[in-house]
């Protein structure tokens, strides 16, 4: 597809051919957007996607917009595969529900089941069915405290997490989380549930990290687990949760020495450990899963996005043979689902997702080919006076942006982050802002020519925030 194509495939219906002002106008009197002020979105006017096709999507001016966040860093097959769009509808007209409750399965979801505990590491053999990332870290408070239960141990409810991670927006999920503005609403974390801070060298670097190299203060940042189980008591923890590489907090990718020393922690004081890969998970840093890239040995591994590369919506908790046996071996209902725990459409569109990533290899090319190359890319943009440090892993990056420009006053009223975005988009690139930290997590389809597209509309949008932001 070329980047005039018409807004449209002709055989859409009738009710999408709407103008963008239309479209505007229905948007802001009756959708509400998820983290969005809703106010200053009506007055601004809401971006219409009408289609995608690999790596790009489209708007209905016909513009063609390079998708650099994959959707929701979901979409790790590109738009447009077909084999997709086939699985969901052979299953919808062969069973389009039934429910994993009264003792039933689907052969979509058993089938599923089967092929995940395969890619996944060994301890993990089993798998429990949500909708989403939030509901399967939800899931996973139930599952922890269960788990204590039957051992005897109820007194273990405390779970560990980190301050600005993020593990979805149900209740538990944004308890879980550690994000300020989201606890500041509704009256959050939940009992129990508890915050460290985060492995995030250049956030701490005039602080904890300052004088240190990145390996010694992997160490010191992950000892601070060990000082909130001494501060609360090793006989009240639960587990201790993290995404691998912080996702929506800025693309944190953590020292080497890290998880290594957090696995050693959790080894000590016999809790669970918790990787969240709703974001790292397949693919995305160059295994199928983020805790093989950094040698970790979880016993419960939250999943959703690249499962279906966000064709359809899908998640669930990978779950080690320790806390599986518990469930199964000491008997007992366990309390908990979801009435579409193993949606066979969802999970036939899984089976097919997954056949397409490795039929195309695509992980093997983020770890040895596309990811390097994305690292080496954005180097490059490291002596660009907009930018203060670039991070990568796989196929996910953050580039810190530099308020300090060629040592100039910032102008007033600029926010840095937000200010490149508008001219990323308006340029014909997806980036993401959190703060002043631009991120990317692109389709895992993506060239070495789409890399260099992609690079140079980083390039142009950063010159064009300089001059925004340090104005002569």
């Amino acid at each position: 597809m070329t980047a005039n194509a018409p807004a449209f495939p002709t055989d859409l219906p009738t009710f999408v051919r709407r103008s963008t002002a239309e479209w505007q106008a229905a948007d802001a009197s009756h959708f509400l957007h998820p983290f969005t002020d809703h106010r200053a979105l009506a007055a601004k006017g809401v971006r219409v996607i009408t289609r995608g096709d690999g790596v790009y999507v489209w708007d209905t001016d016909g513009r063609r917009i390079f998708d650099a966040m994959a959707g929701l860093w979901c979409v790790n097959v590109g738009y447009g595969q077909e084999a997709l769009v086939q699985a969901a509808t052979h299953q919808m007209r062969t069973l389009p529900y039934y429910n994993a409750f009264f003792q039933t399965t689907t052969p979509p979801a058993t089938a599923l089941a089967e092929r995940l505990a395969a890619l996944a590491p060994a301890p993990f053999r089993h798998v429990f069915f949500s909708c989403s990332g939030s509901e399967a870290n939800d899931t996973v408070v139930r599952l922890v405290r269960r788990y204590w239960d039957l051992l005897g141990q109820p007194d273990r409810k405390v779970i560990i997490s980190r301050r600005n991670a993020y593990h979805g927006s149900t209740m538990a999920a944004a308890s879980l989380g550690g994000m300020a503005a989201m606890h500041a609403q509704g009256g959050l974390p939940i009992p129990d549930i508890v915050h460290i801070d985060q492995p995030h060298f250049w956030a701490h670097r005039d602080g904890a990290a300052k004088g240190l190299s990145r390996d010694e203060f992997g160490l010191v940042a992950a000892r601070w687990l060990e000082d909130k189980i001494a501060e609360i008591g090793p006989g009240r923890i639960a587990a201790f949760i993290g995404e691998p590489v912080q996702g929506a907090g800025g693309v944190v990718v953590p020292p080497p020495t890290y998880w290594p020393e957090i696995q050693r922690i959790c080894d000590r004081h016999g809790i669970l450990l918790v990787s969240d890969e709703v974001v790292c998970g397949f693919g995305r840093t160059g295994r199928w899963w983020g805790c093989e890239t950094f040698g970790t040995r979880p016993d419960l591994m939250t999943f959703a996005k690249g499962v279906t590369s966000g064709y359809v919506p899908l998640g669930g908790v990978m779950v080690a043979e320790r806390v599986a046996n518990a469930l199964i071996e000491r008997g007992g209902e366990f309390e908990h689902g979801y009435t579409y725990s193993g949606h066979p459409v969802a999970c036939a569109v899984a089976l097919a997702n997954l056949d397409l990533i490795e039929q195309q290899d695509l992980i093997r090319r983020v770890r040895e080919d596309t990811g390097p190359y994305v690292a080496e890319q954005l180097a490059k943009l490291a002596d660009h006076p907009m930018v203060a440090e670039v991070q990568s892993c796989g196929l996910m990056a953050a580039i810190q942006l530099c308020r300090d420009a060629s040592r100039k006053a910032i102008a007033p009223g600029i926010a840095l982050g937000m200010a490149c975005r508008k001219h990323c988009f308006e340029n014909g690139l997806v980036m993401r802002a959190v703060g002043d930290r631009m991120i990317v997590a692109p389709p895992l389809i993506l060239t070495r020519e789409q890399v260099d597209e992609m690079v140079g509309l980083i390039q142009q949008a950063l010159d064009l925030t300089e001059a925004e932001a340090f104005p002569e």
